[in-house]
């Protein structure tokens, strides 16, 4: 079982901190072979969602306000799944857990995200529905989707 705590980051302590940046690294930078600045400023504004098994991090999120990097909706962002525990529906529980949040927090926002091309499909089931072309972020190809507020 995996257990979600939400950080600002802040609240992080050092180890959470290396975890979660080790983490990011492992799967965007070092598994997705793409050279990219992923600490890029949002962290210090982000609500930071772990997910932890026997107190390691597996899964992150992070959650963004509107204005962050969105003029008009709230954002998830740097969904992440460590390598040996996809296959779990951990992706999904981290997403469920993301979307209640936010719409706990700030009922009427919509939710968007910059998603890998190849994932529509996951986000679909989430309630996302595509926005717009495919575009390339960091050399991978992306698509923009929303969720409208309930």
């Amino acid at each position: 079982m995996v257990d979600f705590f939400i950080k600002r980051f802040n609240e992080l302590d050092a180890v959470e901190l290396y975890e979660l940046l080790a983490l990011r690294s492992e799967i965007f930078v070092v598994e997705q072979d793409c050279v990219y600045q992923d600490i890029d400023g949002k962290d210090h504004e982000a609500l930071h969602v772990l997910g932890k098994k026997d107190g390691q991090i597996i899964a992150y999120a992070r959650l963004l306000n509107k204005g962050v990097s969105y003029p008009d909706s709230v954002a998830i962002g740097r969904v992440a799944v460590a390598n040996s525990y996809r296959g779990k529906k951990i992706g999904h529980e981290i997403m469920r857990f993301c979307i209640r949040l936010i719409e706990e927090r700030k009922p009427q926002e919509a939710i968007r995200i910059s998603a890998q091309a190849h994932l529509e499909e996951f986000y679909k089931q989430h309630g996302f529905k595509k926005t717009g072309k495919p575009y390339l972020e960091d050399g991978i190809p992306h698509i923009g989707m929303i969720r409208r507020s309930s």
